[in-house]
């Protein structure tokens, strides 16, 4: 009976103990902020908050080996193509000698009865390369910034060990070399880079694809933001840019929304650009290809998989010279 008495007091010690510990680590999340800005309503929040999702399928494990380069895709369910295209061409594993660089795809879900179906494609591909990260957020265009909401929060809760992220679409062409080449290491922090957009403005036009009312947006300009098709970053902004969405009214341009985080931070984008010419570095249009051009270039926009494919081909080849 002694014994019983006993071993009830040290369960209720340890209990006690693992409350007071999770109190604390609470404490510590909750007590974060960012001096000078208001937080935005919880109903807005709500929106982007990491708690409002779920994950189907994860990968939590990706960062074990603390990669040099995490390359996350986001990517429609649908679009397995693109994805086959990556994998085969600048996702391959072990491209560049001596770094570590890792491929992952986003993903949200569709409406109605395609859900299941696409849902249950995505688990055997996933299966098969264990690279798709699924969430049960509505995958759509306005939902962009949800997504990479959920990417960044992914990041700060399953990747701190990376050094760099970089967000890219699947339908680029990616000079992984070039960039590899091109980041310092180790990991700067606070560091953004892509092609910084300067002069951007809210459409007013209703009729446009990137319409913002002055309800939603009354700022007559954006502050300075990379184009969505691919920027990198070093990995504690993925923390903190999760933090500055508490204070940043979500928008519909993933972005912008972006860019907007970054000034609640303090951070400015930094241009992609080469040491001579100052050439963008971040092509964000089609440029038909050339392996020379291409060879000084780290991304260059809208490339489907077939011609991803070609062009990859080519740009393998070791006897061509520039």
């Amino acid at each position: 009976m002694r014994l019983y008495r006993f071993s009830k007091y040290i369960l209720a010690g340890f209990i006690t103990f693992l409350v007071i510990i999770f109190l604390k680590i609470g404490y510590y999340f909750e007590s974060k902020n960012i001096e000078g800005q208001t937080l935005i309503a919880a109903d807005l929040y709500k929106v982007i908050s990491p708690s409002t999702y779920t994950f189907i399928l994860n990968q939590p494990s990706a960062c074990e080996h603390n990669p040099d380069l995490v390359l996350l895709v986001p990517v429609a369910p649908g679009d397995s193509e693109s994805r086959n295209a990556v994998r085969k061409t600048w996702g391959q594993r072990d491209l560049v000698p001596n770094k570590t660089i890792i491929q992952l795809f986003f993903v949200g879900v569709l409406e109605g009865e395609d859900n299941d179906k696409s849902k249950d494609a995505l688990i055997q591909e996933n299966l098969n390369y264990g690279d798709i990260i699924l969430m049960d957020f509505l995958d759509s265009y306005h939902n962009l910034t949800v997504k990479t909401m959920m990417m960044m929060n992914w990041l700060a809760t399953y990747c701190q060990s990376a050094s760099y992220v970089m967000k890219i679409d699947a339908d680029i062409f990616l000079n992984i070399y070039y960039l590899v080449n091109f980041l310092p290491f180790p990991a700067k922090t606070n560091f953004i880079t892509g092609s910084v957009i300067n002069d951007g403005a809210p459409r007013r036009n209703e009729q446009s694809k990137w319409y913002l009312s002055e309800d939603v947006y009354p700022d007559s300009t954006f502050p300075p933001y990379l184009s969505g098709a691919g920027y990198v970053f070093s990995i504690d902004l993925a923390a903190k840019i999760s933090l500055a969405s508490r204070y940043v009214r979500p928008i519909p341009m993933e972005d912008v929304y972006v860019g907007l985080c970054l000034k609640t931070l303090g951070v400015r984008p930094v241009y992609g650009r080469s040491m001579f010419w100052l050439r963008n570095l971040f092509e964000v249009r089609h440029l038909n290809y050339d392996r020379c051009t291409f060879a000084k270039l780290i991304i260059v926009t809208d490339f489907p998989p077939a011609e991803l494919l070609r062009t990859w081909s080519d740009f393998q080849k070791e006897s061509a010279v520039c």
